[in-house]
């Protein structure tokens, strides 16, 4: 399953409800003051599009727990194991020396540069990870002395100092900067996954965390391609994933309806008004419906979710596309409206957007890190 979330439409409306008040206050209609005397926050407070993201989650979790005999659960709890690169110790020394730690660095200097050449911002190019005090000048392998450089550079810069090799004096200050400063999430969506955490260890089931570093080298190691759905089933210690050529069931949170019945435009005038009610011969928005058309333009089944109309002249929403105009008649229900749309996606067959895992495998032969383990590949994927 891959569960997409509405946090953006939730920030957009938020934004634009702020952006009504000011006006009507603005406008001197006498809306109500704002409010001054703002509350102290709880603590664990959340945005409400963050707050968003871990409810969902936990909506499906809760399903899921009731539909099948789940006995453990596992998160990706960090983009990358950070300890696990500088300190030995916490994992043994093996690990911070074996395969596993090559995808960790990698992950991060992708995530760090912007997946692009440090030297002269080239993109969609292999990238070799490229030592910035050069280790024939007593260079260490830290990441604070790591970049992505494609090969051109690479090759140029040689074992030159970085102050030598580039002439530009903004982006050679750029980058001494940028290699000192850590790589940190952003504070909101670290304390989401945190918060999530905390509400799948309320389950009572064991809960095994894993980085995405981790989840890379465990697909890749597997010879799965990417996507959404088959990170999830790499994620922590794996040995073997069964049975995952297989379509994919995408859940959309759409909501469940808006409060508001006025239209607006963009300035925050009324353009038209909503039904009263949610409900219209014995449907509503967001139900899952199979309309059986016999005979005219749109002849032939449908089935997909409905938006409802008061003349009973309803929108099918297909995975084609959207089949405007179905009498309320033709439709049968399916399922009731809960929030989510359900759509199946094809598992995309291996190479066709250049995520495939030969042609991924193959762009990591060619380039390793040396100084640390030839054998293990640290290209852009």
């Amino acid at each position: 399953m891959d569960l997409v979330h509405r946090g953006r439409q939730i920030t957009e409306a938020l934004t634009q409800r702020r952006a009504f008040r000011r006006r009507r206050r603005g406008a001197n209609l006498r809306y109500r003051a704002p409010r001054f005397d703002n509350r102290t926050r709880a603590a664990g407070w959340l945005a409400p599009s963050l707050q968003h993201r871990v409810e969902s989650s936990m909506s499906w979790v809760r399903r899921v727990m009731r539909w099948a005999p789940v006995s453990a659960l596992s998160m990706e709890l960090v983009r990358f194991d950070m300890h696990a690169m500088q300190n030995p110790e916490i994992s043994g020394l093996e690990y911070q020396q074996g395969e596993l730690f090559g995808y960790e660095v990698r992950e991060y200097l992708l995530e760090k540069w912007g997946r692009k050449c440090a030297y002269c911002d080239a993109a969609g190019v292999p990238l070799q990870i490229e030592h910035i005090l050069a280790r024939a000048r007593g260079g260490s392998n830290r990441v604070s002395n790591l970049t992505l450089g494609c090969a051109p550079c690479n090759i140029g810069k040689g074992a030159r100092d970085v102050r030598e090799f580039v002439k530009d004096k903004a982006r050679l200050t750029r980058i001494l900067s940028k290699a000192k400063a850590p790589l940190r999430d952003a504070a909101a969506v670290n304390s989401t996954r945190w918060a999530l955490l905390n509400a799948l260890k309320e389950t009572e089931l064991a809960v095994e965390t894993g980085s995405g570093g981790r989840t890379k080298w465990n697909r890749a190691r597997l010879e799965i391609p990417k996507t959404h759905a088959l990170d999830a089933a790499c994620v922590g210690e794996v040995k073997a994933v069964c049975g995952w050529q297989r379509s994919t069931l995408e859940l959309r949170c759409t909501g469940r309806g808006s409060y508001q019945r006025t239209r607006l435009t963009a300035q925050g005038f009324a353009r038209g008004y909503l039904t009263r009610k949610k409900h219209a011969y014995g449907f509503q928005t967001g139900d899952r419906v199979r309309a059986i058309v016999p005979k005219g333009k749109k002849a032939g089944t449908h089935v997909g979710r409905v938006a409802i109309r008061a003349s009973g002249s309803f929108n099918i929403q297909t995975p084609v596309g959207v089949v405007q105009g179905i009498a309320h008649r033709h439709c049968t229900m399916v399922q009731r409206a809960d929030g989510y749309g359900y759509s199946t996606v094809p598992l995309t067959k291996e190479g066709d957007s250049g995520n495939g895992t030969k042609a991924w495998l193959a762009a990591q032969a060619v380039l390793s890190l040396p100084g640390m383990n030839a054998e293990v590949s640290r290209a852009n994927g």
